[in-house]
């Protein structure tokens, strides 16, 4: 894998791991409520999905990293294969949200950009 599709890959884990980190973490804060689509009297109900959310994001997102590590040290084709996962769920989890509310089209280009150029820039490089 090409060089720019690995420098990607780890902006693509960076960038999910910081979306899990303010899902898990800082769904209460007001300044996110607007992103999220939450309104301050459903914290509460809402806690159990986003916190979980979270976690899958961060856990996604630090394989994009591992995989990148991997394919740079112990064995390049499982890193290869890890890096093309998280991309390629990211891709699809992006379509879904756009197709469960078209107003979420900002999210999904936000979640699906850079995983899908990710895998278009390692594709082209070999």
């Amino acid at each position: 894998m090409n060089p720019v599709a690995q420098v990607l890959a780890v902006l693509v884990g960076v960038l999910v791991i910081g979306v899990g980190v303010l899902e898990a973490f800082f769904y209460r804060d007001q300044r996110f409520h607007s992103m999220f689509l939450i309104r301050a009297e459903d914290q509460r109900a809402v806690r159990l999905w986003v916190v979980n959310q979270g976690f899958y994001n961060m856990v996604l997102g630090a394989g994009a990293i591992l995989g990148v590590i991997l394919l740079q040290t112990a064995d390049p084709l499982v890193g290869r294969t890890l890096i093309f996962f998280v991309c390629a769920a990211n891709v699809i989890l992006g379509i879904v949200l756009v197709v469960s509310s078209r107003k979420l089209w900002r999210g999904a280009i936000a979640q699906s950009g850079l995983p899908l150029i990710t895998i278009i820039a390692a594709l082209m490089g070999g």
